[in-house]
């Protein structure tokens, strides 16, 4: 005898076999999770001392990935006394924004979380 729904009163019950129930329980529980949507989050890593040029290059590749319908999470590491780069650190993310406006949005604004600070963007629709 299997509970089917224990929130009725009284609740619903069936005579069946157990492990076919529970086979059949886990049959549908994957069904769901292989409907649906899985995010994928690239990470591009640059420092305050990064050259313009070498900030394209990663603009570049982070065109394709919002292109694919990826999220791109931009993150400056502060390493040692760079900390005191922290507006620099902040422009040069809303830089990367700014160039990449036609092909995603910010969904996170830059935020400060220890040495590092990200900003993540998200594809346009």
């Amino acid at each position: 005898m299997v509970e089917i729904n224990k929130k009725i009163n009284p609740p619903i019950c069936k005579i069946l076999d157990y492990k076919k129930f529970l086979f059949e329980i886990k049959k549908r529980k994957k069904n769901i999770k292989s409907k649906q949507n899985k995010i994928i989050i690239k990470e591009i890593r640059i420092s305050p001392q990064t050259d313009d040029h070498d900030v394209k290059f990663k603009i570049k590749n982070a065109k394709k990935f919002l292109q694919t319908k990826e999220k791109v999470k931009f993150t400056i590491f502060f390493k040692g006394r760079s900390i005191i780069y922290k507006e620099k650190g902040k422009i040069m993310l809303l830089k990367c924004a700014k160039f990449l406006e036609k092909f995603g949005k910010i969904e996170q604004i830059p935020i400060m979380d220890g040495k590092k600070m990200f900003m993540i963007l998200t594809y346009k629709k």
